[in-house]
């Protein structure tokens, strides 16, 4: 007897139920295609090459959990029509009658409700975007790329979740931080290759691999294999006579893998260093290291810190001058370059071959601290336009000093160590200055910090949030470091440890005043007098502060009878170039008591010395 259509038709439903249920059963994709690499008890870790559309995250899952999700939901849904239909049966009836008759109270509590569960779905999509802000960078800026290079490598589709077979902690970069990658079983791949793109996706160095070839679970082990030190400081075994051995130019920042030194050479390498780190990152105990050294080997040092507390360890150093508050910071910046011209017309007397070997003959190296940068180049434009007078430039001198002494060049021996927590061209000055900073030392920086400031190094290192460690970019190459951590008791005593150990005090830069006429030319004019030959070079570092300190020497003693000559003008505030000895820079205790134009205070007379002063003389 013939088949009919109505019996093909049973037959079908028959058979697609038998199949359904043994799907269902077995924990396979319902619509029968199979999408991943996965089996009942493993769960999966690629698309398999046939699949051409996006694969949803159930179909990685092992069929245990799929029929595990399909048993559970069926018992709930099961149980509630039990309670409802069978167990309370009156009840349900009873309630649905009394919607059906009278529907408003139900309207009016699902309008609430509804209102209340968007309210709470709104609230937490907002709060779940946030909570994953992180992984949803950290995947679109490390994994996701590096699934991308490695999947046509490995054979693998680029559909595939890269969570599936890419474990990369978000920690990756800490020490004792591991990285798991899953790879195919056929291991039909060049596993050179494989390593590295791994080195280079993840802006890894010195890591080792650890490969598993044999049966099903083939995977290999990415750890760092030499990492710099947990710590770094004086009193561990070595330190002191690793800093006693650096070179004058070329202080010790720290240690990096493999216990390998980190410096910068200022006088080879970056007369400038730059440091970018947020609140906490260790802005303050990376510039005492380097400082105090640079103190210990004979350089003076000015610090700029209008915060006045980041450096407590340098007060009272010899051959370090500390300016506090805005106004001595001003004067220093506009002295320095002054200084700095004076050593550019010396070092044109020299010959290239006599400032080569005897670079010391242009004078001691000046190192400047300028903490904070972002809020010093605003308070130095404040200050400037508080004291400037009708024709004097819009711009502050501080600043164009400043840029100024990043333009010299190495020959001068002037060099700036400059932190900002945000090393914007607007903060440092404009971009042009900004890269003056050959070397720069990043501290828990930001992508957009990295993009920022060190284009040209790529793969970005991932930051890490071990104290001390930082990342040392010079010639384009990044060294992972661990800064060397001096106590103020450990940097004080290191610094008065060297050259100025006999007692020598901060320089005491000063300029003769000028005629008043002469001053604004003076103040702003970029080329240097004519100098007198180059002494002698003295051998005693004592004698070489003193030799190129700008203080004026006391004139011969003259028996001749004179008329005494006419007081000079006094000059205006900004072009009062004198810094006076550090022990006199002490914090002022009184507000700002007069300004310019102001009648001048009790017991003072107009054009006596201070009468156009904007804040208090020192005492």
């Amino acid at each position: 007897m013939a088949q009919t259509k109505f019996d093909k038709q049973v037959e079908e439903t028959a058979e697609s139920l038998a199949f359904g249920i043994g799907r269902f059963l077995a924990g396979r994709p319902m619509d029968g295609e199979r999408k991943t690499d996965a089996t009942f008890w493993r769960k999966g870790t690629r698309v398999l090459p046939k699949v051409d559309a996006k694969v949803s995250r159930s179909s990685y899952r092992a069929g245990w959990q799929r029929l595990t999700f399909r048993v559970g939901g069926l018992v709930a849904t099961g149980g509630a029509g039990y309670w409802a239909l069978w167990e309370n049966q009156d009840s349900t009836f009873a309630t649905a009658r009394d919607i059906w008759e009278n529907p408003d109270p139900a309207l009016a509590t699902l309008e609430t409700g509804g209102i209340a569960a968007a309210s709470a779905a709104a609230v937490g999509g907002v709060a779940y975007g946030l909570l994953t802000r992180g992984r949803r960078e950290f995947m679109r800026e490390w994994v996701t790329p590096l699934h991308e290079a490695l999947a046509v490598p490995l054979g693998m589709s680029e559909l595939t979740d890269p969570r599936r077979y890419l474990h990369v902690p978000r920690n990756f970069s800490d020490d004792d931080a591991q990285i798991r990658i899953d790879v195919p079983t056929h291991m039909r791949f060049n596993e050179d290759q494989v390593a590295d793109l791994i080195v280079k996706k993840l802006a890894l160095e010195n890591v080792s691999f650890t490969w598993r070839r044999a049966g099903k679970d083939t995977h290999v082990i990415v750890k760092k294999r030499k990492v710099p030190p947990k710590k770094l400081s004086l009193s561990d075994p070595g330190v002191r006579e690793i800093l006693a051995k650096m070179p004058e130019s070329a202080p010790l920042i720290g240690l990096g893998s493999g216990k390998k030194k980190v410096s910068v050479d200022l006088d080879a390498d970056s007369p400038h260093v730059l440091i970018s780190a947020g609140t906490g990152g260790g802005k303050s105990t990376i510039l005492r290291a380097i400082c105090c050294q640079f103190v210990h080997n004979g350089a003076l040092a000015y610090v700029l810190d209008f915060k006045r507390i980041s450096h407590t360890w340098a007060r009272g150093v010899p051959g370090v001058t500390y300016c506090r508050d805005i106004g001595e910071i001003h004067d220093a910046l506009v002295h320095l370059a002054q200084e700095g011209r004076h050593r550019l017309a010396l070092a044109e007397q020299l010959a290239d071959d006599v400032l080569e070997k005897e670079p010391w003959r242009v004078g001691p190296r000046i190192v400047i601290l300028l903490e904070e940068v972002n809020a010093t180049m605003a308070q130095l434009k404040r200050y400037w336009a508080k004291i400037r007078e009708s024709g004097d430039p819009k711009t502050s001198p501080a600043v164009e000093a400043l840029a100024e002494i990043l333009y010299m060049g190495r020959q001068v021996r002037l060099h700036v160590l400059l932190v900002a927590q945000s090393a914007t061209a607007n903060a440092v000055g404009g971009p042009a200055m900004r890269e003056q900073f050959a070397t720069r030392i990043l501290v828990r920086y930001t992508l957009n910090a990295w993009r920022m400031l060190t284009p040209e190094v790529s793969p970005i290192p991932m930051a890490s949030e071990h104290p001390g460690r930082v990342q040392v970019v010079t010639r384009g190459r990044a060294q992972e470091t661990q800064v060397l951590n001096l106590s103020n008791a450990e940097a004080r005593e290191w610094a008065m440890s060297g050259v100025h150990a006999k007692g020598k005090t901060g320089p005491t830069l000063q300029k003769t005043p000028a005629p008043a006429a002469d001053l604004l030319t003076d103040a702003w004019n970029t080329s240097a007098p004519e100098l007198p030959p180059a002494a002698a070079p003295a051998t005693d570092p004592d004698f070489l502060a003193d030799a190129w300190s700008l203080t004026p020497p006391a004139p011969a003693a003259d028996t001749t009878v004179t008329a005494p000559a006419a007081p000079a003008p006094a000059p205006r505030r900004h072009h009062r170039l004198r810094l006076t000895d550090p022990a006199r820079l002490r914090p002022r205790t009184g507000p700002v008591r007069f300004g310019r134009h102001d009648p001048p205070p009790p017991g003072r007379t107009p054009g006596s010395p201070g009468t156009a002063q904007k804040r208090n003389p020192a005492p």
